[in-house]
């Protein structure tokens, strides 16, 4: 290996150990940018239609947000407090239940028995006193989602200054590109952002709606944690499915079978009808492509990983087409 080879590889080792130790300043940025491009979709929606400056337009759209948000939580708060109390005492109920039924069947026996050890409301109940052992943990998120919200508010405001900046650092002949590819990914995020968004409430508010309809208790957290976790396709619905279920356990199996219609039904909706209605003109994420990522990301960076993945490879699709695909795959003779 000549030297100049050997220069490049430690470069890139060091370049790979710096980017690994700044993973977290790095994802609270491209969390920044994420939540920027949210906000730019309404606000310049309100400077074409208005014509008004765009801190007028960004000041309107954040007092609105923090207005919306103060009323719903208002509005929802107490409610979700009361149902989640009542699913701490529920889930004695339910583990006790679920052993039950694991004990009728003699193919599960096995199984059975590693629940009362594992799970066992004795050593779930105390988790509740050590909640305050993560209050730090907690605080140092809150100031993390604080920082990255601020960060978006400064990107909302002059975007057009951060992108001539970024294609000022981009070599000359290459800065048409990269403005193409800026005004690509800005487009694609920002459709992606909308469609998940509006398929959330969409999902939140049909599964409030059916729970209500069967009676099923803890509707309103049931359909909340639902809506949520819509912004993590594949895994998110499918988890979110289990406390409807195992609260319409505790009635009766009928209800629990009627519970998983409703969220078949509904996830059917929203996979195949309303989430390609609303992302018709975004970027098409694969299954397996969203499933690795989240995966991958997940293992690396937790759970703002797995929040974040999505995002990430809308951007990163977006990326690969146009540089990858358009400019080096198709020009290869």
């Amino acid at each position: 290996m000549n030297p100049r080879n050997l220069l490049a590889a430690l470069t890139l080792v060091v370049l790979t150990l710096l980017v690994w130790q700044l993973r977290w300043v790095l994802l609270v940025l491209f969390g920044a940018v994420v939540l920027a491009v949210a906000l730019d979709v309404p606000v310049q929606g309100l400077i074409d239609r208005f014509k008004i400056q765009r801190f007028l337009a960004l000041l309107v759209v954040v007092v609105l947000l923090i207005v919306g948000g103060l009323g719903v939580i208002r509005l929802l708060l107490p409610e979700l407090i009361t149902q989640f109390g009542q699913l701490t005492s529920l889930l004695p109920s339910l583990l006790g239940k679920v052993r039950t039924i694991l004990a009728s069947q003699p193919q599960l026996a096995e199984l059975n028995q590693t629940i009362p050890d594992q799970f066992s409301w004795d050593k779930v109940q105390p988790v509740g006193t050590q909640l305050l052992g993560f209050a730090g943990g907690a605080a140092n998120g809150f100031i993390q989602v604080l920082l990255m919200s601020l960060l978006a508010v400064l990107l909302a405001l002059d975007p057009q200054a951060h992108r001539r900046m970024v294609i000022a650092a981009t070599p000359r002949p290459a800065r048409a590109a990269m403005a193409e590819v800026l005004d690509s990914c800005r487009a694609a995020l920002g459709g992606w952002l909308a469609g998940m968004t509006l398929s959330a409430i969409a999902v939140f508010l049909l599964t409030w709606a059916g729970l209500a309809a069967l009676r099923v208790p803890l509707a309103l957290l049931s359909a909340l944690i639902c809506g949520v976790l819509t912004f993590v396709p594949t895994i998110g619905p499918t988890a979110a499915t289990l406390l409807p279920l195992g609260i319409a356990l505790l009635i009766s199996p009928a209800l629990m079978v009627q519970v998983l219609a409703l969220r078949l039904v509904i996830q059917n909706l929203e996979a195949f009808l309303l989430t390609p209605l609303l992302l018709r003109r975004t970027v098409n994420l694969l299954p397996t492509v969203a499933l690795t990522s989240q995966l991958s990301l997940g293992a690396l960076l937790g759970l703002p990983g797995v929040l974040l993945a999505l995002p990430l490879v809308v951007v990163l699709q977006v990326g690969m087409e146009q540089v990858v695909v358009q400019r080096i795959m198709d020009r290869w003779t």
